[in-house]
C-alpha cells in the first residue's frame, strides 16, 4: 500500500525566560511596547503534522511519500527524515521563503509570547499529486493533513478527480476553516481523523450530525485523549481501543500525529481497524514519553512486549511479522 502524507512541515524554536513577562509590562504604555527578554536556553525541534506522521511511519519500516512545501533551509531536516525512512522527493523547495517556523518564549508562569511564520507552506497549493503518483507507481491513499487551506482543498479535489482514496485530517485547521471548507474536505473521505474536540467543531460548523458525517465517510477515527480512541466503519458498531500504558508522561505534543502514523502503518499491513488503532496508541505512547515530536526511538523486542502487555499475546503475534528487524 503506497501512501502520500500531505501537510505542514515546520520547525519549532522554543525558548525559556526565567523571569515573568508581567513584570516588564506597563499598562499605560502597551500601545508602544518594545521589549527584549534574555532567554536561558533554546530548543530547536522538528515538527509539522505531515513530517511527524511520515517520521512515525518510517520508524515502523515504511516509506511514505512526504508532500509539502519548505524553504532552502530544509536540507538538514530532509537528511534526518530520509535517515528514518521517509521519501522526501516530492517536497517542494521555495525559492523565496523559509520553512514554516514557530517561535515561542515561555516564562516561569508558563505565559507565552509566540509567533508562527507560515513561510513556504503557502506554496503547498502549487503541488500537484499526479506527478507524485506517477513517480511512486500509483497511490493507494493520500492523507490530507493540516496545511495551507488552499493546498488542502486542491489535494482533496485532485484525489476525487483521480479516484485516489483520501484521509481527511484537518486537525488544528478546523478552527480557521469555514463550514463549507470543512464539508468539502470531509465529504467522501475513506477515513476522517479528528480528536474529540475537533469532531464537535466539524459537526457544529458543517451542521451535520454524527450520523450524517458517518454516512459521508467510510471510517471515522476519533481520538479521546486518556480514554483511548473510537473507530467506526460505516454501518458497523464502533470499536473502542484503550490507550497503551505510558511509563512516564513528559510532553504530549505530536501524540495525535504518532497515532495516525501507527494507524496508517496498520492499514499498509492490511490489519483490521482495531489493530490499526492499537498500533497508533502504542506509537503515541512513545511520543508522550519524550520531549519533541520526533525524538523517540523504537526497539522491536520492546515494542512487541509492550504491545502484548497492552492488547494481548494474539494481537502482538499478528503485528510482529510486519515490524522491521
Amino acid at each position: 500500500m503506497k501512501i502520500a502524507v500531505t501537510g505542514s512541515i515546520a520547525t519549532d524554536h522554543l525558548m525559556t525566560f526565567e523571569g515573568r513577562f508581567a513584570d516588564s509590562f506597563v499598562a499605560e504604555q502597551l500601545a508602544k511596547v518594545s521589549l527584549s527578554f534574555l532567554v536561558e536556553d533554546l530548543e530547536v525541534r522538528r515538527g509539522g503534522v505531515a513530517a511527524n506522521i511520515a517520521f512515525g511511519m518510517g520508524c515502523l519500516g515504511l516509506k511514505p511519500a512526504l508532500v509539502g512545501a519548505v524553504g532552502e533551509d530544509f536540507e538538514p531536516y530532509r537528511s534526518w527524515l530520509e535517515r528514518h525512512g521517509v521519501d522526501t522527493e516530492s517536497v517542494k523547495i521555495s525559492e523565496l521563503k523559509h520553512t514554516a517556523r514557530f517561535v515561542c518564549t515561555t516564562d516561569q508562569d508558563q505565559a507565552q509570547i509566540a509567533s508562527f511564520y507560515a513561510g513556504a507552506m503557502s506554496e503547498a497549493r502549487e503541488i500537484e499529486l499526479g506527478p507524485v503518483a506517477d513517480r511512486v507507481g500509483g497511490l493507494d491513499l493520500v492523507l490530507i493533513g493540516a496545511n495551507d487551506p488552499a493546498a488542502m482543498a486542491r489535494h482533496t479535489a485532485e484525489c476525487r478527480e483521480r479516484g485516489i482514496p483520501f484521509a481527511a485530517d484537518p486537525s488544528q485547521q478546523v478552527a480557521w476553516l469555514s463550514g463549507e471548507d470543512i464539508a468539502n474536505l470531509v465529504d467522501g473521505a475513506a477515513y476522517l481523523f479528528t480528536n474529540e474536540y475537533e469532531a464537535s467543531v466539524v459537526e457544529k460548523k458543517t451542521g451535520w450530525t454524527q450520523d450524517e458525517i458517518s454516512a459521508r465517510v467510510e471510517v471515522r477515527v476519533t481520538t479521546l485523549g486518556a480514554a483511548g480512541a473510537r473507530v467506526q466503519r460505516r454501518g458497523e458498531a464502533p470499536i473502542h481501543v484503550p490507550v497503551a500504558t505510558v511509563d512516564k508522561v513528559l510532553e504530549p505534543t505530536g501524540v495525535g500525529d504518532a497515532f495516525r502514523a501507527g494507524f496508517l502503518a496498520g492499514l499498509t499491513w492490511n490489519l483490521g481497524l482495531e489493530r490499526c488503532a492499537q498500533l497508533g496508541s502504542l506509537l503515541a505512547a512513545h511520543v508522550v514519553e519524550t520531549v519533541g515530536t520526533q525524538e523517540y526511538t523504537l526497539d522491536r523486542a520492546t515494542f512487541i512486549k509492550r504491545f502484548g502487555a497492552a492488547y494481548g499475546a494474539d494481537a502482538a503475534a499478528e503485528v510482529e511479522p510486519h515490524l522491521p528487524a
